[in-house]
């Protein structure tokens, strides 16, 4: 007999009786009012990286999509299963969202493959394989690049990847024709696990800058 992992029973405990009931009227309001989230993020479903806990959100503050290397692929109505486009469109033209995110993050397991596919072989029919495809080219030019090292690739590629899917997001007729009538914001962040920093994509440069931001108790 298969037993639910013991571990998630104790977490969703100390949720039931701990943060649940601390917001209860605020859940009770979302499940009789709906969801109206500002902003949604597309990050990777890397455990270590959650949106929620990076920015510290309440329940219903954001719309979270979550896929391997946080990609968006291209504008594609061909008929397919689209996951990742189709939480866009629901986003963009259900929800009404003021910002889109992309979050990338450091260490991404997806963007190792993505530079060295025989570290972890997938064969061609693999979903992952043809998913990682959508960096080919992107992943092929840092690696050919011989004066980075190593962990400057990975780096590298992960923050590409970010700009790649802001570009693929302006393929989408819903968000272009929004963000050209200044009612739609679209961003890009990279998270470092090992230091806990941000990253934040300059629009003008195409710049990750870390934003300037103090710790709490050295705040005037």
């Amino acid at each position: 007999m298969t037993i639910f992992p013991t571990d998630l029973l104790n977490g969703y405990q100390d949720f039931r009786y701990g943060k649940f009931a601390v917001e209860q009227a605020r859940y009770q309001d979302l499940a009789d009012q709906g969801q109206t989230p500002a902003t949604m993020i597309i990050a990777c479903c890397d455990s270590r990286a959650a949106p929620e806990t990076i920015f510290s959100t309440r329940p219903g503050e954001i719309f979270v999509v979550r896929n391997v290397a946080n990609m968006v692929p291209p504008y594609e109505p061909d008929g397919e299963l689209h996951a990742t486009s189709a939480a866009l469109e629901y986003a963009v033209q259900v929800l009404k969202v003021e910002n889109i995110i992309v979050l990338g993050h450091g260490r991404c397991g997806g963007i190792k493959t993505a530079l060295d596919p025989a570290a972890e072989p997938l064969s061609p029919g693999d979903f992952i394989g043809k998913w990682m495809e959508l960096l080919a080219p992107a992943a092929a030019s840092v690696s050919d690049n011989e004066w980075l090292t190593g962990a400057e690739r990975q780096t590298a590629l992960e923050r590409i990847s970010v700009r790649h899917s802001i570009a693929n997001l302006r393929t989408f007729p819903c968000v272009s024709i929004l963000e050209g009538k200044g009612r739609l914001g679209l961003h890009g962040a990279w998270f470092d696990i090992s230091t806990g920093e941000l990253w934040v994509l300059d629009a003008e440069t195409g710049d990750f800058l870390r934003p300037d931001i103090k710790s709490p108790e050295k705040q005037d």
